[in-house]
């Protein structure tokens, strides 16, 4: 498999210094987390509804930052991908490749307000 893009959660002065890997493909982001008990999340692009950059002081001055992302997706309706290097460019080449995803695949993002239900804002 071919990744776009990948990285490791950052830890200590933005070092890779964690057993966090996130790879992204054409169509899939992938979230490995743990060292014994490994774990891996797949999450279809074109799902994700919306991307919110954060950077807190420390990470602006190691040089990373973390991308929140909301989906439509009911197992992992949101997930972060924390403390990666250059999150801005990361979040519009995401951003590039869900809007592409829902093109190939005639998705239109519809947005639903529902009082009960507590809107994914951070």
């Amino acid at each position: 498999m071919e990744y776009t893009w990948q990285d490791r959660k950052r830890t200590l002065f933005g070092l890779p210094l964690s057993f966090t890997v996130y790879r992204l493909t054409e169509e899939k982001l992938f979230i490995e987390t743990g060292f014994f008990n490994k774990k891996e999340e797949e999450i279809r692009l074109y799902r994700i509804l919306d991307l919110t950059l954060n950077r807190s002081f420390g990470q602006r001055l190691f040089g990373v930052g973390t991308i929140h992302c909301c989906t439509a997706d009911k197992s992992t309706p949101e997930f972060d991908i924390k403390s990666i290097k250059h999150p801005k460019d990361i979040k519009n080449m995401l951003s590039d490749m869900v809007e592409a995803q829902r093109e190939a695949k005639n998705i239109t993002a519809r947005e639903f307000i529902d009082d009960d239900e507590e809107d994914c804002i951070h």
